[in-house]
């Protein structure tokens, strides 16, 4: 697999953070729609037997990556630190993969830190922000909103602060997508608008750059470090030598299938979350961890040949496993 860096400018609120999963989805209706479904099922040959076609990161702060999924003992303590403030340490350098993941703390870097390394001094506090956003339904007998179904409600929207650019891993096999189409898909989904309320507006972003990517690999690496949601189980892994935070996708179908005759729901799905840490005597070649999920109607009654991203593009780390 290639590994590419996309740079993402946002040009407008989120409906959430943009999570690997997600952007796999909205990747494969953009196949759908610009090259069309014959091609999209090509490209899926293959996808839960452990041969996907592409592999997408959740979006960071340009430069940046979340700090893992462990316990703060486990990392070298800061002297004289307040913990709330250590806490809020949550953004790691590029260039602390070369390290062991117990000096990470010592490197990473707050909202405020990473913002202002992007912005500049005047930028605000905060990565990004969530604000309520006013929505109402009007009864077409009355002009007005009303009780039940046409009662006011609020729906929260995610700003980054002003200048924020984004860093979008994704892992490419050559033989079936090349970079120029996969950067080409990655724009459409910014035109078009990422997740939630796309229609409305939210969503947007622009891509500002896309260059090879090869993500700094630690000396005697023993670990991987996932940048997505990914679905360890069933892979061999000894879970007495994992960290990571569970996460529950309770998938929606999007596009046109919103309307499909079984509903937007798709089967929930339990995986580890982005930043787990993962034993491994090697890092896999491939540069990625996990497995393709769905296929035969267990994701979805509308579009039986669903699939979920139970993949994760992964760094390879060290980690002193045998540490109290």
């Amino acid at each position: 697999m290639e590994t590419l860096r996309l740079t993402l400018r946002p040009r407008s609120a989120f409906g959430g953070p943009l999570r690997g999963d997600t952007l796999f989805g909205q990747l494969c209706w953009a196949v759908r729609n610009r090259r069309g479904e014959e091609h999209l099922r090509e490209l899926l040959d293959g996808y839960t037997q452990g041969r996907p076609f592409a592999v997408c990161s959740d979006a960071f702060p340009a430069g940046f990556l979340p700090r893992p999924a462990l316990p703060l003992y486990r990392f070298r303590p800061i002297p004289d630190s307040d913990r709330k403030a250590v806490k809020k340490r949550r953004w790691l350098p590029l260039q602390a993969l070369a390290r062991p993941v117990e000096d990470w703390l010592h490197e990473a870097m707050d909202d405020a830190a990473v913002v202002r390394q992007q912005a500049g001094t005047s930028a605000p506090a905060r990565l990004a922000s969530h604000r309520a956003q006013p929505h109402n339904s009007i009864d077409r007998r009355s002009g007005t909103t009303g009780p039940g179904a046409f009662a006011p409600y609020t729906q929260a929207q995610y700003w980054y602060a002003q200048g924020t650019q984004l860093d979008l891993y994704l892992l490419l096999d050559p033989e079936r997508i090349g970079r120029d189409e996969a950067i080409t898909l990655i724009d459409d989904i910014g035109r078009t608008g990422y997740g939630r309320d796309a229609s409305i507006g939210l969503g947007k972003f622009d891509v500002t750059a896309a260059d090879p990517a090869t993500l700094v690999a630690a000396p005697d690496a023993n670990a991987c470090f996932t940048l997505a949601p990914c679905a360890p189980q069933g892979l061999g892994l000894r879970p007495d030598r994992a960290f990571y935070e569970v996460f529950t996708r309770f998938g929606r179908h999007g596009d046109r299938a919103v309307y499909g005759r079984g509903g937007p729901f798709k089967t929930p799905v339990l995986l580890a979350g982005t930043g787990g840490l993962f034993a491994m005597d090697s890092p896999p070649r491939a540069g990625f961890l996990g497995q393709g999920l769905g296929g035969a109607g267990r994701m979805s009654k509308t579009i039986p040949e669903t699939v979920q991203q139970g993949y994760a593009p992964c760094a390879a780390v060290r980690l002193n496993w045998e540490a109290a």
